[in-house]
């Protein structure tokens, strides 16, 4: 997301009326043109209504950013996993952190255990795809790391292991979640559950928290 549409989202969250408000996109909207029968308007609407929604869950939201910069400063690396959607965006925050973000600093350790497709099919053929993620977790992880899972859903049985493994192997774990938290609700140390029923804007959502955490790191490290 560039700084000029995320400062766009930031504006309508703050209830600045230079956009439509999202009650009013709907009205007269045109059939068509989205899966389902969802218009432009009433999916630019539901996206925007869960921006809005947002601060509701602030605590979390600081929760989180404080674990992950506890754990990027004490020299730990981040472990993050997501499936299908969810896994471009744990791929996408592993590389905003090992590459850069917005400025140039220092280099930071995180791994997007999606990203091996060789381990994961190896995993998968041996132990199940419930355990490509628990099973790199268990090998890769040291005391002090932080397990990142995101998923819409929270019922994906992969993720679920991921969350348990982390528990097993002392590690503080943070979940991206949406649609009430599903089965995960309450196996990660801090959730980050997006109010609202719609997946995509649950995932925009979790992107949009991605770089606000990124924008964090980006303050503390040089």
């Amino acid at each position: 997301m560039s700084a000029n549409s995320k400062t766009d989202f930031i504006r309508v969250i703050r209830g600045h009326d230079w956009l439509p408000r999202p009650e009013n996109l709907i009205a007269g909207a045109h059939p068509g043109g989205f899966a389902g029968g969802m218009t432009f308007d009433a999916s630019l609407a539901e996206t925007l209504r869960t921006f809005q929604s947002l601060p509701e869950i602030r605590p979390q939201i600081d929760r989180a950013g404080q674990m992950i910069l506890t754990a990027l400063k004490g020299g730990k690396k981040l472990l993050i996993c997501g499936n299908g959607g969810s896994a471009a965006e744990a791929g996408h925050f592993s590389t905003e952190l090992v590459g850069r973000y917005a400025k140039n600093r220092r280099s930071l350790p995180a791994v997007a255990l999606s990203a091996d497709g060789s381990l994961l099919t190896c995993i998968g053929n041996d132990d199940g795809y419930d355990q490509v993620f628990a099973r790199q977790i268990a090998g890769l992880s040291q005391s002090g790391d932080l397990v990142i899972v995101l998923t819409t859903s929270g019922n994906s049985g992969n993720i679920l292991a991921a969350l348990q493994q982390s528990k097993k192997s002392g590690l503080e774990s943070i979940a991206f979640l949406g649609r009430g938290g599903g089965k995960a609700k309450g196996l990660a140390t801090c959730d980050l559950i997006i109010p609202g029923k719609s997946g995509p804007a649950t995932q925009e959502a979790h992107l949009f928290l991605i770089h606000h955490f990124c924008e964090l790191i980006d303050a503390e490290f040089e």
